[in-house]
């Protein structure tokens, strides 16, 4: 068993183990690829303030997101297709995220269905909604997570429209994979992801295959949802979702300040500053750069949280401390999970939760809650000034 020091020692894993396209699939950003880098290269230009000769014993990291506590500000965000990277994966990481003490996330395109995890685990989990054309289907979606006890409907906003993934295309992605030449020679080095997957029932989408009118298998789902984003989705509609829901409502795919504004007013109880990691609009600014000015349109109207780019303990220290109640991780659990299934996302968990203690302790902290930007040296002009 390898030594695992950093998400990079899992992500090499991932790769190793996983088939090419659900590797790339998790690792890949949209056109040209430069939000994607910029998500985690920008967070290097925020440096740490040392304090020495301060007390740093009986130090505590539990917070609060939406009201529910948490062992860390961490959340385990919204990812499609878990379930490829790893079989049953949502299951498991839903497992591990409950073990550890943060909030899981259930992806509208997850493999395992909102009943598999619940079935699962003991406690709540979050559900991740993609607006589609089929109304009906929404509203017997969002009483699927109701039924299952979900304690929040987190909104992706971002995603009217996919954005274009190269890798994707070339790759042939679906789920399960298409055998083709090139896939089945790729899964011939795989033979460890590929036993496991033979040892599931759980290889389609789980909430849609069997719930669509029309859809009753893989085969008819590519073209069902390659029609049905809902690119009219508006505040009306938002504000419709969140009355049909009646509990938390977190609206997830923030990026500008009049957005964020407008998200306060339709009376969400949490925002989620995010860019889908890089993977709609590429050429936006990084999520890191636009923290600051979401803070600042917004106040104290509504908690904001942060997505994109957060690969250490580290990143999750300077998102809070520039004033973030919450963050969530994507790429960083799935590189567990592909690595070494419900314990490699144990394992991400402790590796940001150390690098986060002790680096919240050399800034001079014992308490996360007391986490602020005195910590921080932010560069002049971070968020960028640009002409109108």
């Amino acid at each position: 068993m390898p030594v695992i020091t950093c998400i990079d020692d899992l992500k090499r894993l991932h790769r190793r183990r996983t088939p090419r396209m659900f590797y790339d699939y998790a690792e890949s950003g949209s056109w040209t690829e430069q939000t994607f880098r910029e998500n985690t290269s920008d967070f290097d230009q925020i440096r740490l303030r040392q304090r020495v000769a301060v007390d740093m014993s009986d130090r505590s990291l539990g917070s609060e997101m939406i009201g529910q506590p948490v062992t860390m500000p961490v959340a385990l965000a919204p990812v499609g297709l878990t379930g490829m990277q790893c079989a049953d994966g949502e299951i498991k990481a839903a497992r591990a995220a409950e073990r550890f003490g943060v909030p899981f996330t259930l992806s509208t395109m997850s493999i395992c269905s909102i009943e598999d995890v619940a079935e699962h685990t003991t406690k709540p989990f979050w559900f991740q909604l993609y607006t589609m054309k089929d109304e009906d289907y929404v509203r017997r979606l969002i009483q699927r997570a109701k039924d299952a006890g979900c304690s929040a409907l987190v909104i992706t906003l971002d995603l009217q429209i996919l954005g274009q993934r190269h890798k994707d295309l070339k790759n042939g992605l679906s789920a399960p994979p298409k055998l083709t030449p090139s896939t089945i020679a790729n899964l011939m080095t795989k033979w460890a992801w590929g036993l496991e997957m033979l040892g599931t029932k759980r290889r389609g989408f789980g909430n849609i295959v069997g719930h669509v009118k029309g859809v009753s298998d893989t085969a008819q789902l590519g073209s069902w949802t390659a029609e049905q984003f809902d690119p009219k989705l508006d505040w009306a509609k938002i504000a419709q979702i969140k009355e049909m829901w009646g509990g938390p409502v977190i609206l997830k795919g923030i990026l500008d300040a009049e957005d964020a504004v407008k998200a306060a007013e339709v009376g969400a109880d949490a925002i989620v500053v995010s860019n889908h990691g890089g993977r709609q609009l590429d050429g936006a600014l990084s999520a890191i750069r636009m923290l600051d000015p979401i803070l600042q349109a917004v106040g104290d109207r509504v908690e904001v949280h942060f997505d994109s780019g957060i690969r250490s303990g580290q990143d999750v220290l300077k998102a809070i401390a520039m004033g973030a109640k919450g963050t969530y991780i994507g790429r960083a659990f799935v590189y567990g999970l592909g690595a070494m299934g419900e314990q490699g996302v144990m394992t991400a968990l402790e590796v940001i939760q150390k690098e986060l203690d002790i680096s919240m302790a050399l800034c001079g902290k014992r308490n996360i809650r007391d986490v602020g930007r005195d910590i921080l040296l932010i560069p002049e002009d971070f968020s960028g000034r640009w002409q109108g």
